[in-house]
């Protein structure tokens, strides 16, 4: 039965939420009513500090002025312009300030900018930009796209089939695709500092995979640097590099999915930065706005890009976009974005914190129930044993409380993960980890 509303609110039952149990969350609803800086409000007036920038996309913290005064200037001054043959120029504007900080400098000519409203639709632009550029190049036999196990690419039908994460793929059909293994390893890897040691001969996954399919019908591989939503997982020292190196003898385009590691996320502007592996193509989205206006931006590197620009002139050279590509008034929060991310150095400032995040979060070893723990940048992932016949119950119960005494993080399966805006303290770090703490004894 549907709880009453409070006085003054609106009713529950029309909003189906994403991602959600819907009944579980409308008998018993937890409500953000406002933001400001590291804190969330509730509607019944409790602050919360946020552990988890949102879901992984607040990274210069929330309510900032300059953001919403580029918003309100923008909305005035033009609120919609479309992009198919018309242009405005802050489209052009943002796509260039991007490509000056594009993932790997500027010799790795990931500079142009393909806008998109998401991270789903930045990885559907992604994989279709791979394989027409194969066809441009000559190798219209390559279509199949190789993922990963635990990968999550967002939910268009492209992502859940090279993503593999088997509830988001289960009831829908998929393009043609094939998976890696996955890089975690808690037998050999259990309670690493940053970049576990053992794990880089999983990248000859890719190689089984060429010897079964072919080359010739491979378009590209994509992998998060660091896989977020399936809780943390992070590659071994050395498989990027194994994985660039096959991908390149067997002319595979190589896709890094960084819309949560873009943007400062593991301390350096993009994991590609940190890893200091090249891809061909980089996804993003979530930071590129800092969470106010959806928006995406897929990074390509200047070859692949110039390879479509063939024929004839006034012939479309890629037929995909959205009515949303380049929307002026999300260049204008993105812009201003960026603006805040330089003055406060926050696409750094992770690698700053980075060592007080490991050592307060690696401090939790020895709580109840714990069996890992995982980080890189601002990013840790605690992994728990599953209560038995109930997987995810202990990581949800954790959640809760944590909610209840004022920390928000999230729970994705058995493994509670925290992301928080990058402007946090080293007191809310601690203050963080305090109530995770607290949280694991009660539930235990």
């Amino acid at each position: 039965m549907m709880t009453a509303a409070k006085p003054n609110t609106p009713t529950l039952e029309n909003y189906w939420m994403p991602f959600t149990a819907n009944r579980q969350f409308k008998a018993a609803p937890r409500l953000l009513a406002a933001a400001d800086g590291m804190y969330y409000t509730t509607d019944d007036g409790r602050r919360v500090l946020d552990g988890t920038a949102g879901l992984w996309c607040v990274n210069a913290g929330h309510g900032r002025r300059r953001i919403a005064e580029a918003v309100e200037r923008q909305l005035s001054t033009m609120d919609y312009a479309p992009c198919f043959n018309m242009g405005h120029p802050i489209a052009f504007d943002f796509a260039e300030k991007l490509a000056a900080i594009a993932p790997g400098g500027p010799e790795a000519q990931l500079d142009r900018v393909f806008f998109t409203g998401s991270g789903s639709e930045s990885v559907e632009t992604a994989l279709k930009i791979a394989i027409a550029y194969q066809r441009a190049i000559g190798q219209g036999t390559r279509t199949r796209i190789i993922g990963r196990e635990k990968a999550y690419h967002g939910v268009g039908f492209g992502g859940i089939s090279v993503g593999g994460l088997v509830n988001n793929r289960r009831v829908f059909p998929q393009i043609p695709a094939d998976h890696m293994r996955h890089t975690l390893d808690i037998s050999r890897n259990a309670f690493t500092k940053g970049l576990p040691e053992h794990g880089a001969e999983l990248a000859d996954d890719l190689e089984r995979l060429v010897a079964l399919h072919g080359a010739e019908t491979i378009a590209a591989v994509i992998v998060e640097p660091m896989s977020g939503s399936a809780g943390v997982i992070l590659p071994a020292k050395g498989y990027l590099e194994r994985l660039r190196e096959i991908a390149t003898r067997h002319g595979i385009l190589l896709i890094f999915d960084e819309v949560i590691t873009g943007f400062g996320r593991v301390g350096t502007p993009f994991a590609t930065d940190y890893f200091g592996v090249v891809p061909d193509i980089v996804t993003t989205a979530k930071g590129i706005t800092n969470g106010t206006i959806p928006m995406g931006a897929v990074f390509t590197k200047r070859a692949v890009h110039d390879a479509l620009m063939t024929g004839p002139e006034n012939a479309i050279e890629l037929f995909h976009g959205y009515t949303y590509s380049g929307h002026p008034v999300a260049c204008a929060a993105g812009l201003a974005t960026l603006e805040v991310y330089a003055e406060e150095n926050l696409l750094t400032r992770g690698g700053a914190l980075a060592e007080t995040w490991q050592e307060t979060m690696h401090a939790l070893k020895g709580l109840p129930h714990i069996i890992d723990i995982r980080n890189i940048g601002l990013v840790a992932g605690i992994e728990l044993e599953p209560r038995p016949g109930a997987p995810g119950a202990r990581a949800y119960e954790v959640f809760l409380d944590c909610f209840a005494k004022g920390v928000l993080i999230r729970a994705t399966g058995d493994v509670l993960a925290i992301s928080p805006p990058l402007i946090i303290e080293p007191a809310q770090i601690t203050e963080i980890a305090d109530r995770v703490a607290e949280a694991l004894r009660r539930v235990a």
